[in-house]
């Protein structure tokens, strides 16, 4: 028994500091989001834009989903929600309220994703899961207003629980099944994932263009990418050496998406990647974070009383930051249903995956959908997989003006051109409407076409004068095939949808 407590606390802890860390780069991923979202609030969230509610709920909707966004059509209505979200993450920053910062961004963030699921990506399941375990998490307990505000004696960094379990597990299985749904030859035996990957304009990224000229070194990085992907989260279950093999994993990973974000466009993933495996810094690490902080801060502070001459402090203007928090003292009882709970949904979320595997014999039974939909545990890490997309391509809105003009709306009204742009990626504003242009393909997505095309009419109309109004439009799809050896299939025109006001 000794020695079973003695490995879970060697690979299960958790440095509450590190924990602080992430809560901090989670928060401000958070508000980057909801940012970004914004900007596109009537587009993706109203009746105005590409999915009303009634499509929603005829088409994409669970019976088992929730969505706060998804009680009114209005764009003001989705405004009040987007602002508490905002305050809410705000105050996750600042670790003000810490658990209901946390609940409150959580229970907006499942709501958001539910309202709209045809522009969310693999990155969104992990932010929503990383909310779901803070909850549970004392990530309130270092730079934080909590850890002001608390008067409790100061303790070990080290945190133990069946949360800090679920944490690193999550983390470490979200690369595990993505190897293991990485099945085909592309990825197991030709090493072509990465070229054929890098064929797809609709991402590719200024690095991914230099990187594209070197066949052998793609082949190679494919390997290396499957590889460290399947195994490299086990080396976070090794209870030796626990600090070296924390900080392997932490530094292939955080290069491994810093490498990705600079080849293909992947909006946030990257972000939210690095913020997962924050939280697993050890402790020698953080100790020496936590030493260079603390000498920063007295040299702010010195600096202050100097040039303040006679200004109140940073003590006195409450700007010091408490470094070290105590466990808050807990009921017994409420702490072991908390731990009962966590395991609970740990084991959903982990048989939710396994199911994704498509075995039968791993299939969640229907009767527990609800207990794993309700607060989406579910996930999906089939990132490239089983194989690398090989087609491609890029969209033409051709428009008919009042005054018999052709104009493409993706090029700001220039005339409609079908040869491949310069730079497919620039005609995404975001990856948000990258992630719907490719949802928009599909043949099961047939329903979005029309929504689509009478969006952008209708904008178009909006901005311009009636002259140059266009009265019918066609979404185009120049469809690209790659093939090995930098070749492509001749380029198919294929008309998706055409409407008219």
């Amino acid at each position: 028994m000794h020695l079973l407590r003695q490995y879970l606390h060697r690979v299960f802890y958790t440095d509450t500091r590190a924990l602080s860390f992430m809560r901090i780069w989670v928060a401000s991923v958070l508000l980057l989001d909801i940012g970004i979202r914004a900007s596109d609030m009537e587009a993706h969230y109203s009746n105005m834009g590409v999915l009303p509610l009634h499509v929603l709920h005829a088409n994409a909707w669970n019976q088992y989903f929730f969505s706060l966004h998804a009680l009114s059509g209005l764009w003001q209505f989705q405004l009040v929600l987007f602002v508490l979200a905002a305050a809410a993450a705000i105050c996750l920053l600042l670790g003000y309220h810490t658990r209901w910062a946390t609940f409150i961004s959580w229970i907006l963030l499942v709501s958001l994703h539910n309202r709209n699921p045809l522009i969310t990506q693999s990155g969104d399941s992990l932010l929503r899961m990383l909310l779901f375990w803070g909850m549970f998490l004392p990530w309130h307990r270092h730079y934080s207003v909590d850890a002001r505000r608390s008067l409790t004696s100061e303790t070990s960094p080290h945190y133990l629980s069946m949360a800090s379990a679920a944490y690193l597990l999550q983390v470490a299985w979200v690369y595990v099944f993505t190897a293991l749904l990485k099945s085909g030859p592309d990825w197991t035996t030709d090493g072509t994932a990465l070229y054929y990957a890098l064929s797809i304009d609709q991402i590719l990224m200024p690095g991914g263009r230099i990187l594209y000229q070197f066949p052998l070194l793609m082949k190679q990085l494919t390997h290396a990418t499957y590889f460290a992907e399947l195994w490299l989260p086990f080396v976070l279950l090794i209870p030796w050496r626990t600090t070296w093999f924390r900080m392997l994993f932490f530094v292939v990973i955080a290069g491994l998406h810093i490498g990705i974000s600079l080849s293909l466009f992947v909006g946030l993933f990257y972000l939210i990647s690095i913020s997962a495996v924050i939280g697993l810094l050890p402790t020698p690490v953080m100790d020496t974070v936590d030493r260079y902080l603390r000498a920063g801060y007295n040299k702010l502070h010195k600096r202050w009383a100097r040039l303040g001459k006679g200004m109140r402090s940073p003590v006195e203007l409450q700007m010091k930051v408490k470094w070290n928090q105590p466990r808050w003292a807990e009921d017994y009882h409420l702490k072991y249903m908390r731990e009962g709970l966590v395991l609970a949904c740990l084991v959903l979320a982990f048989w939710w995956n396994l199911s994704t595997l498509g075995k039968p014999s791993f299939q969640v039974p229907a009767n527990l959908h609800w207990a794993t939909l309700m607060p989406r545990l579910d996930q999906n890490w089939s990132m490239f997989a089983p194989n690398v997309f090989k087609e491609d391509g890029w969209y033409v809105l051709e428009g008919i003006t009042n005054s018999q003009h052709k104009v493409d709306l993706n090029q700001q009204g220039k005339e409609p051109d079908t040869a491949k742009p310069a730079s497919v990626v620039s005609l995404f504003k975001n990856d948000r409407w990258r992630k719907y242009s490719e949802n928009y393909l599909f043949v099961p997505n047939e329903y979005m076409r029309p929504y689509y095309c009478f969006y952008l009419l209708r904008r178009w109309n909006e901005s311009h004068p009636p002259q140059e109004q266009i009265n019918e439009l066609s979404v185009i799809y120049m469809k690209e095939v790659s093939l090995p050896n930098y070749k492509t299939e001749p380029v198919k025109r294929e008309v998706l949808c055409h409407c008219k006001p």
